[in-house]
């Protein structure tokens, strides 16, 4: 089977495994990039799902913001150059401010004709990725963060019985602080009860398959081994949802720990409920 250089790249960009290990993974999978990335994790070659996709295009996020409410656009170009252009960054503002007044969840037309507009200033390939609209409801809280000029953008919803909770610096602390980490980790997940039954089968499937591909294992009593796949389960889960890992300000302790840390001290009770993780040039 003739396996193509620009897809042994590919795979290795999102897998970080040898390039040896690509091709012969997409030989024995036929050129199936999902089961040959599969293969890859079986034979202990690839890390957990890298966020994938990503392209090379330069860019920027915009953010608008009202009470309650907060609309991010991405804007991207060919050039860092372009991304850094006063004209661009202000026509970028101009159109997440549009984008927020019309309650926008996706490009439209307009949108995309207000990007045209400033591709025609600045003469270069300019396109809207993505809209996205976040907004807090009862007893909400919405709190974003901004990385890297415009290349990051990271938004935490929390929740309480009475919205007055948000209104504590030490809970406003702790939530831009989880924005910080979510920045900085990525996870997956928020918690273990997000992950679709299917996707937690098949991380037990690879490392089944781990344990029986390792000589070492096969003398071990089927209940120690039952304990090793729980406890490669735990880790994993340890390492892609957000309240299990450790805390960006102290890795000692895992973000639920730290959140019930801060729940103790201000006598208030809240929960993180959901975030979003923005990067330009991820796939959408």
């Amino acid at each position: 089977m003739d396996i193509k250089s620009a897809d042994i790249k590919t795979l290795r960009e999102k897998t970080g495994a040898g390039m040896m290990d690509c091709k012969r993974a997409l030989s024995e999978a036929e050129c199936n990039f999902i089961e040959a990335e599969k293969l890859l994790r079986e034979w202990g070659m690839a890390g957990v799902e890298k966020r994938a996709g990503r392209v090379t295009n330069e860019g920027r996020i915009f953010c608008a913001e009202a009470p309650n409410v907060l609309t991010a656009v991405e804007i991207v170009c060919e050039t860092d150059f372009v991304a850094r252009n006063d004209d661009f960054i202000a026509a970028g503002n101009k159109i997440a401010a549009k984008a927020l007044a019309s309650k926008a969840k996706s490009p439209n037309e307009e949108l995309e004709g207000m990007v045209k507009d400033i591709a025609s200033v600045v003469k270069e390939n300019i396109a809207l990725r993505r809209v996205s609209r976040f907004e807090a409801g009862a007893g909400e809280y919405i709190h974003s963060y901004m990385h890297g000029e415009g290349k990051l953008f990271v938004v935490i919803k929390a929740k309480a019985t009475s919205a007055s909770a948000f209104t504590n610096d030490k809970v406003k602390a702790f939530v831009h602080d989880v924005a910080l980490h979510v920045a900085a980790f990525n996870p997956m997940f928020l918690d273990e009860s997000v992950p679709e039954t299917s996707w937690v089968k098949e991380q037990q499937e690879i490392f089944a398959k781990q344990v029986e591909l390792d000589e070492k294992m096969k003398k071990k009593p089927p209940k120690v081994i039952e304990g090793i796949l729980t406890g490669k389960l735990r880790k994993l889960m340890a390492e892609v949802c957000l309240m299990d890992q450790g805390f960006v300000k102290d890795e000692k302790m895992s973000v639920a720990v730290a959140l019930s840390a801060v729940k103790k001290e201000t006598g208030l009770d809240f929960q993180i409920v959901e975030y979003a993780y923005l990067k330009v040039g991820e796939t959408v």
